[in-house]
């Protein structure tokens, strides 16, 4: 299974640092959320670990080798990153079919996704058609097509109801239980809670707290996941 390294991750834009030194590991069969306030940095950690973004320093790994180093990647890793990237004339299902043509995936496992995250019944629509949930929805099912270890999804819970994010959860579990690596950015902290074993917390570019969420929440019993994230990364810097 999977396994996803960052050690001392830094990128730089001219003179601002928005990550800075980053390190650390995450393992198979749980889920991490990856939390930090807008500018924190998260999207550009992301972006290095999927090799859309150079690293100015450091390494970010995906089963000891860069994304671009990967022999199949899109059955190594699924990503969720932007749901908005589907061309709007095609139907749901001929955009999965786009996407998993290069991987030599069959016909059949677009439409195992498409009944997996409950479009089967609008597979045949466009794109146009589709609300932001619905778009969300595409946007998971094409980073299952691959069956891959390792998952990597940047707010995945936007644009679903209160329904779809509890379906949401309950995929998310089951998948980790099945042995992936599950990193999960999301701005959605009462969720969170609920949903992940482990938390990476970055502030202005840099490691604040990795822990298992028990383990964070226990240190202060009568705090929410809210409450600890607000404590550590509101200090002003030194």
């Amino acid at each position: 299974m999977s396994l996803i390294e960052v050690h001392d991750l830094t990128k730089r834009y001219g003179g601002v640092t928005a990550v800075d030194s980053l390190s650390f590991r995450l393992a198979p069969g749980r889920v991490t959320g990856f939390l930090g306030a807008n500018g924190a940095g998260k999207s550009t950690t992301i972006r290095m670990l999927l090799g859309l973004t150079s690293p100015t320093a450091g390494t970010a790994t995906i089963d000891g080798r860069p994304y671009a180093q990967l022999p199949d990647p899109l059955r190594s890793v699924g990503a969720l990153v932007d749901p908005a990237a589907f061309h709007p004339g095609r139907t749901g299902r001929d955009a999965l079919r786009v996407i998993a043509r290069p991987g030599r995936i069959p016909d059949r496992r677009v439409d195992e996704v498409l009944e997996l995250v409950d479009l089967s019944a609008d597979g045949r629509r466009r794109v146009t058609g589709y609300s932001l949930g619905m778009r969300q929805r595409l946007a998971l099912a094409a980073s299952l097509l691959g069956d891959p270890g390792t998952l990597i999804l940047d707010e995945p819970a936007n644009g679903l109801d209160p329904l779809g994010v509890h379906w949401l959860r309950s995929l998310l579990r089951s998948l980790a239980a099945e042995g992936r690596t599950v990193l999960v950015s999301s701005h959605l902290l009462a969720e969170l809670a609920q949903t992940v074993d482990d938390v990476v917390i970055i502030d202005r570019g840099r490691l604040v707290r990795h822990s298992p969420m028990d383990e964070l929440l226990a240190s202060s019993p009568n705090r929410s996941l809210e409450d600890a994230f607000l404590d550590l990364t509101t200090q002003e810097p030194k």
